[in-house]
């Protein structure tokens, strides 16, 4: 028992070393390219490509579920974006309140007859609207389908440009979003098939007329310590991962997508928990085993805004639902690990999804278990311990204030001083008590999972009219 918790206790330590020891790396990589993206950024003059004739069209879908309160203002802020083709499809995924009649009397719509070709799964479609007053426009009203991949998969249906971005008809995207995410896709159209841009939090900005006026801290503490897990998750993971042509995720709420492939692995999966992270899984094995050279890129810089959970009941349902999605799109792809046909991606991106992402938790409670258990039959050394904490504490802490200094550097975004301050503070408190409960609501997603309770459950949101209201 005592060789075994002794033992146990060293594993927890290396392992708890190697994870902060890859976010370093992270951070590093990630400070490099940022720098670098920032340089190749002022050679571009963003109103050549929307004034000349080199960018494609887009077709954004936002697919809409119940959103009566905030559609009009979703609506308007993606027909105002500025991109000089485009395209959008509002997806009304058969809700039950006023949704479809908002935007019926926003915006004329009127039914068309237009072909239809459902190649990618979703419920049925009800029917197509124009809109009289904004051609660009597309409704399509279908039957609830009960998941957000499969709504997004009848606007898919319904696109008719190269490339498709996928968002949230709750976030709020920033006037040259478009174009600046375009950005890799124009440098390399032929190797480059999809590009992630950034999420921020819009919890505490002002939000007018549907459009972004000035970017502040949020008031709550919830909600400020989700910024700082935004700024690490983002400017480090995934700009690090995006550099090894390794990024396994891009965003539901903010996304660009070759058209062509994502109709080739069939859209969606309709009963996919985590759509996003299923998608780019699917998009890599089918480029993969294609043999294609190609790249799914990463972008900092085009801002997407989005509201996060604000009460901790909302924010736990979230993150175990991220844990669902995590373990419901590696499981379908464990036959490409440490599989040599698939490079990369089975050799380094999925073993370090499964085992630093998806078992976390589960190590977690359980060297956290041996370590109490060691303590209490009196085998625990007091200096091994005392090392342990302040080697975790310190080293994590260190990686998310490098987050939000990147940031500071970088971007910008939060000019007030006292803001720039809080954010360092709450990386103090990050790792304790918040990585805590963390671990509690990733356990809750693997158990919901294994009992197949995929139940959506929905969050508290104010939308984007409360906060432009709010702020009027």
């Amino acid at each position: 028992m005592i060789r075994f918790l002794d033992i146990s206790n060293h594993t927890f330590f290396l392992y708890y070393l190697a994870s902060n020891i890859a976010y370093l790396a992270m951070l590093i990589i990630a400070l490099k390219t940022s720098a670098r993206h920032q340089h190749r950024l002022q050679s571009y003059r963003l109103g050549w490509f929307k004034e000349g004739p080199m960018a494609p069209p887009i077709t954004i879908i936002a697919p809409a579920h119940n959103e009566e309160a905030s559609i009009r203002v979703a609506a308007r802020n993606l027909l105002e974006l500025d991109y000089p083709e485009l395209e959008v499809i509002i997806v009304n995924d058969g809700s039950e309140d006023r949704t479809l009649e908002e935007l019926r009397e926003e915006f004329r719509l009127r039914p068309v007859r237009a072909v239809y070709v459902p190649q990618a799964k979703s419920a049925p479609v009800r029917g197509l609207y124009r809109s009289d007053v904004e051609p660009r426009l597309i409704v399509v009203d279908k039957e609830a389908g009960g998941s957000k991949a499969d709504a997004v998969n009848a606007g898919l249906n319904a696109a008719t440009s190269p490339y498709v971005c996928v968002v949230d008809a709750d976030s709020l995207l920033e006037r040259d979003a478009l174009l600046r995410i375009m950005v890799p896709i124009l440098e390399d159209p032929k190797r480059v098939v999809a590009v992630g841009g950034i999420i921020r939090v819009l919890n505490g900005s002002e939000v007018e007329g549907g459009q972004l006026r000035r970017v502040r801290l949020p008031r709550k503490s919830i909600e400020v310590i989700q910024v700082v897990e935004y700024l690490r998750a983002f400017l480090i993971g995934r700009e690090a991962w995006a550099q090894g042509n390794m990024l396994m995720i891009i965003s539901g709420a903010f996304g660009m997508f070759r058209t062509d492939l994502v109709r080739a692995v069939g859209g969606y999966r309709s009963r996919a928990i985590g759509e996003d992270f299923d998608l780019v899984a699917r998009l890599h094995r089918h480029m993969l085993e294609k043999g294609a050279d190609y790249e799914i890129r990463f972008v900092p810089d085009p801002m997407c805004w989005t509201e996060v959970p604000s009460d901790l009941k909302s924010l736990g349902r979230q993150r175990a639902r991220w844990q669902k999605g995590l373990l419901d799109a590696l499981w379908p792809n464990r036959d490409m690990l440490f599989r040599p046909g698939y490079g990369r991606i089975g050799c380094f991106a999925l073993p370090y999804l499964w085992l630093f992402e998806l078992l976390a938790p589960v190590v977690e409670i359980f060297g956290i278990t041996t370590i109490i258990l060691a303590a209490l039959v009196g085998v625990l050394s007091r200096e091994f311990f005392l090392q342990f904490l302040i080697f975790g504490y310190a080293f994590a802490t260190v990686i998310s204030i490098g987050s939000v200094l990147q940031e500071e550097i970088t971007y910008k975004r939060y000019n007030d001083w006292k803001d720039v301050a809080r954010l360092v503070s709450y990386c103090f408190f990050e790792h304790f008590p918040y990585r805590q409960l963390h671990m509690i609501w990733r356990l809750q997603g693997l158990w919901q999972y294994f009992r197949r309770d995929y139940v959506w459950r929905p969050m508290k949101r104010k939308g984007l009219a409360s906060a432009s209201a709010s702020r009027s």
